[in-house]
Parts: structure tokens; C-alpha cells; sequence
């Protein structure tokens, strides 16, 4: 994801953070510790209210981690290979393979909302524990605070709507049911759609009735709707493309640039006569040396055209999506999520044998939605 950085690592699965969990984070230890704890607990220093609110804050970090790890971890017992985890506003997200059983994927999706609600029901319990056994106000408030705001997290994640872990149970148990796995993310990107939309409804008529919050879940519900369409989308053009190897979908001959040519000369002798938003280079010899936009073209400015070479603004190879031929599109689409994005480089010898842009995978789609009427 854009924007985060790598804190550190769990059971060697790398852990990053995105830019603004620290300032969600502080807004939740501001809130805990202005308003919260002061209610709950009165009378006492500003200082310990602040170091108070600190306190809760990072442990509802780490409990997004562990949240986080649940997935993760379950994940490697099951034999699917885990790339990553990163944290960020709106929760956290595990990038793995794709669980290759319904049970495997049930077990995944329902690992974190469980541990969610086990942290949950051991702050609660901690919380009821030291207000019998010491009284202390601040601590049992911090607890009792964190206990609630877990079991909030694996209750929501809970509900029945991709992206959500809810919505991962429901396609897993959709999978088991049918044996269709696309039919399943279908269904559950459907059922993510609706709730997104009744998630916007509620928390927008919450606003404007005066609950602050509602705006929140209104951008909740609305980020759940997209995702959850985009999910469906996915679902479909899996559908589409099984099956489907590299070289029935790739686009050729590839036009392409020559990457030794400076800006000034590659606008006016190249990008003028082409209809492509993107063009692969080649170097002296005739080998792919990377890709280049051309709106990034665009974006140098005059002063600089003259001296800075097209290689120099391209994505070099090595951060490009490469396959060969007889390679499985589906199974190269999902290398996309590591970082890498279309067009598609296809190599055929050390030599560019084709390109597959986002128009040559919606033909294929459309070429299959047309054959299923």
C-alpha cells in the first residue's frame, strides 16, 4: 500500500503501518484521555490522564497486530504463503495466495475477529478484575475502554460484506455450499455492496442529526461499497479468464521507444505518433529496458527535456509485471498485487513478444460475458 512503512516483523511475516494509523492513534489516546477517563475517573492530573490515553492508544495498536497476525499466521499453518501485513485507518490488511480450500478460507477469514473478540473479553475481564480486587479507576477506564473497542472491531468485522472478515466467512461458507468459489466472491461482493450503502445511509443520517461518528461510518460504509464492487469485478473477469493462457491475450507486434532518446526529441518523434498512454522501451539492442508513461512525460519540465533521457522517467524492467507465453493470465494477474502493475511485459527469448494492457483483459471479459448469453 502507498504510504507505509516497515516497523517491524511477526513470525517473519514483514509488518508495515501506513502513514495514518499513528495519527488515528493519537486522535483515539486524545479522546480517551480528554474525555473518557476525566468522565470515568475525575479529579486527577492532566498528566496522568495524558499518559493514560498514550497507554490505551498503543495497545489498541497492538491489538490491530494481533488482529493482523491471527490471519496471518493461520494462514502459513495452511500452507498459503504470506507476503505481508499492514496496518491503516480503516483496519488492517494481510496479503497472502488465495486459500486453495473453502476450509482453508473459512479458518483465515473468522482467525481474526476471534482473536479480536478474545482480547476483547480479556480486557473486560482484567477491567472487572482490578475494579474488585484495587479500585484503580484509570486502569479499570483504559482496560474497560480497550476490552470495548475490541470487541467493536470483531463484531464489525463480523458483518457479512467483503472486504470485511464477515464478508470472507460468508464466500467461504458460500465455496463449501456450491463448489463455485467465483460464484461465492460474487455473492459476497453483492452482499458488501449493501451493507456498504445501509453503513452510508445510517451513519449519514446520523451526522446530520447531530452524532458526530456517523460521518465515519458513512466513510466506512462507502469504502466498503467500492471495495466490495471492485471485488465483484474481480470475481467475474476470474470467471473470464481461466483458462486463458498469456499468449491468447497478449497484444502484437508491440510498439515501442527507443529508451537512449532524450525527452525533447522522444515527445515530438515517438509520443506524437502513437495512440498509447504507455509504451514499453527498448534499448540499443533491441532488449526491453522498461516501461514509460507518457503523461509523466508530460510532467518534465522544459528546462530539464533536453538532458534527461526517457530510461531516466521509465519503470525500469525490474519493477515491471513480466511472463512468457504459455503462462496462465490468471495466475500472472495475481502476481499484480505485489507492487507491479499492467501493462504486462511478455518475454519470448529475452525479447518483448507482446504486451497485455488493462484494454486487452476487458476484451477478453466482454468476449466471455458474450458467450454466456
Amino acid at each position: 500500500m502507498n504510504g507505509s512503512i516497515r516497523i517491524g516483523s511477526v513470525r517473519g511475516v514483514a509488518l508495515r503501518t501506513h502513514w495514518s494509523v499513528p495519527v488515528l492513534m493519537l486522535l483515539f489516546a486524545y479522546g480517551l484521555g480528554s474525555r473518557t477517563l476525566p468522565a470515568y475517573a475525575p479529579g486527577r492530573a492532566a498528566v496522568v490522564y495524558a499518559v493514560a490515553g498514550v497507554a490505551g492508544g498503543l495497545l489498541l495498536l497492538v491489538s490491530l497486530v494481533v488482529h493482523e497476525a491471527a490471519h496471518a499466521l493461520t494462514a502459513r499453518r495452511a500452507g498459503i504463503a504470506v507476503r505481508d501485513m499492514t496496518l491503516w485507518a480503516l483496519g488492517g490488511m494481510t496479503r497472502m495466495d488465495p486459500p486453495t480450500t473453502a476450509r482453508a478460507a473459512f479458518a483465515v477469514a473468522a482467525s481474526g475477529p476471534l482473536a479480536s473478540l478474545v482480547l476483547g473479553g480479556a480486557g473486560l475481564g482484567a477491567a472487572a478484575g482490578v475494579q474488585a480486587a484495587l479500585g484503580w479507576r484509570i486502569p479499570v477506564a483504559v482496560l474497560g475502554w480497550l476490552g470495548a473497542m475490541n470487541v467493536v472491531l470483531g463484531v464489525f468485522n463480523l458483518l457479512p460484506a467483503a472486504p470485511l472478515d464477515g464478508g470472507r466467512v460468508l464466500q467461504a461458507a458460500l465455496w463449501w455450499r456450491t463448489g463455485d468459489r467465483d460464484r461465492a466472491q460474487r455473492a459476497a461482493g453483492r452482499s458488501g455492496q449493501v451493507v456498504g450503502m445501509v453503513l452510508v445511509v445510517v451513519g449519514w443520517l446520523g451526522f446530520v442529526r447531530g452524532v458526530a461518528g456517523g460521518l465515519w461510518l458513512a466513510v466506512i460504509g462507502l469504502f466498503i461499497a467500492v471495495t466490495a464492487a471492485a471485488e465483484r469485478r474481480r470475481a467475474e473477469l476470474g470467471a473470464a479468464l481461466r483458462g486463458v493462457r498469456v499468449a491468447e491475450a497478449m497484444t502484437r507486434p508491440v510498439v515501442t521507444g527507443p529508451d537512449w532518446l532524450t525527452v525533447d526529441r522522444f515527445l515530438p518523434e515517438v509520443a506524437a505518433h502513437t495512440r498509447h498512454s504507455v509504451l514499453p522501451l527498448v534499448d540499443f539492442e533491441g532488449r526491453p529496458s522498461g516501461v514509460v508513461k507518457l503523461r509523466r512525460l508530460a510532467t518534465v519540465p522544459s528546462g530539464r527535456r533536453d538532458a534527461l533521457r526517457v530510461r531516466e522517467v521509465a519503470t525500469p524492467l525490474s519493477r515491471c509485471t513480466l511472463a512468457v507465453p504459455d503462462e496462465l493470465l490468471d495466475g500472472v494477474l495475481a502476481r499484480l498485487g505485489s507492487g507491479t502493475g499492467l501493462p504486462i511485459l511478455v518475454m519470448d527469448g529475452g525479447r518483448l513478444g507482446g504486451i497485455i494492457t488493462a484494454r486487452d483483459i476487458d476484451r477478453l471479459a466482454q468476449q466471455h460475458t458474450m458467450a454466456e448469453r
